[in-house]
């Protein structure tokens, strides 16, 4: 697991390669990764966008952006987690990811950052 804190916001991811649902004949490589959003600081927040980096090790490097996560634009009290999964698809057996989140504080409208931790995605038989 990978954790990065910004603005009193914690991000922990987790990956996994999903051999199954991969086809390396192909050039298909599926990861799933957990991610796990705490709020440690004192005020309500709402995460309002994502962007994304995504580097696959052949094939161009792609950037995705939008609304909320997986549908969801979550609104977190003090204290309080959400958590959510999702895939990334590759064409090779290395990748990486990392990216922001914007969120807004609701108790005065304030938009801020988020990084989202870099992390790898890695075929496992390739690690020996």
């Amino acid at each position: 697991m990978i954790t990065k804190v910004t603005h009193d916001i914690r991000v922990t991811v987790e990956t996994k390669f999903q051999e199954l649902y991969s086809d390396p004949a192909k050039m298909y490589f599926l990861f799933t990764y957990k991610i796990k959003i705490e709020n440690t600081g004192d005020y309500d927040v709402q995460l309002l966008r994502r962007n994304w980096n995504i580097v696959d090790s052949i094939s161009e490097h792609r950037s995705v952006e939008g609304a909320g996560v997986v549908g969801q634009q979550p609104v977190l009290r003090p204290k309080e987690v959400y958590e959510y999964e999702s895939a990334c698809n590759l064409k090779s057996e290395f990748g990486k990811m990392d990216g922001t989140y914007t969120f807004e504080r609701l108790v005065d409208g304030e938009e801020f950052s988020v990084s989202i931790p870099e992390f790898k995605m890695v075929v496992p038989f390739r690690l020996n």
